[in-house]
């Protein structure tokens, strides 16, 4: 897939307020400090899409991108809460939850963790959580440039022990690095082919 625009339509705080649920939509979440924003600018090849900080827990809202006039990716506000107030958090967690059980055109919702450390277990919970509620989902794991090809090896196999011990097969998977540009063209392919089985589900 070749990005020829991508474009900001909107930030909110509630998915009634999200666009019109006309178009295929994919979202990205992932734990504070897991490189989301960095990714996501990586994928669309621009610097500032999204907005990076060195300061965890920066995005705090549902965020809207229009993708070649033709489909939306959004950048949700991470499930590991920075040091926010307990009022805040339950309103993000609330946030997230509406969100994704309840955009008819999420197509897939890629959960980023990071690679450098062993399953944690606010993120096998969110997993867990989106397997129950059956969301459409992808693991993204990132910044695997930051820890040594054992290390990486260790920790993927891990994770898929883990998931394996409650799942009868494991969802899609993606190693990824903002830094490196590594798996822009995984990721992208794989988005490209959700496309096309829609469109030959409407042609059928």
């Amino acid at each position: 897939m070749e990005i020829s625009s991508a474009s900001f339509v909107i930030s909110n705080t509630n998915v009634e307020n999200c666009p019109k649920a006309d178009l295929p939509e994919f979202a990205f979440i992932g734990r504070s400090n897991v490189g989301k924003s960095s990714l996501i600018n990586m994928l669309m090849h621009q610097k500032n899409l999204a907005k990076t900080s060195s300061k965890p827990g920066k995005t705090l809202l549902i965020n809207h991108f229009l993708v070649n006039n033709a489909w939306y990716l959004v950048d949700l506000p991470g499930y590991g809460y920075a040091k926010v107030s307990l009022k805040q958090r339950e309103k993000l967690h609330r946030m997230i939850s509406d969100y994704v059980l309840k955009r008819s055109n999420l197509q897939c919702l890629f959960v980023l963790v990071d690679a450098r450390h062993q399953p944690q277990d606010i993120d096998l919970e969110f997993l867990e959580f989106l397997g129950e509620n059956q969301v459409p989902f992808a693991l993204v794991f990132t910044k695997t440039d930051k820890c040594n090809k054992t290390e990486l090896n260790l920790n993927i196999e891990n994770y898929r022990k883990r998931l394996l011990e409650s799942w009868e097969s494991l969802p899609p998977l993606f190693m990824s690095s903002a830094g490196k540009k590594q798996g822009r063209t995984e990721l992208l392919d794989y988005l490209t082919q959700i496309l096309k089985d829609l469109s030959s589900q409407v042609l059928e």
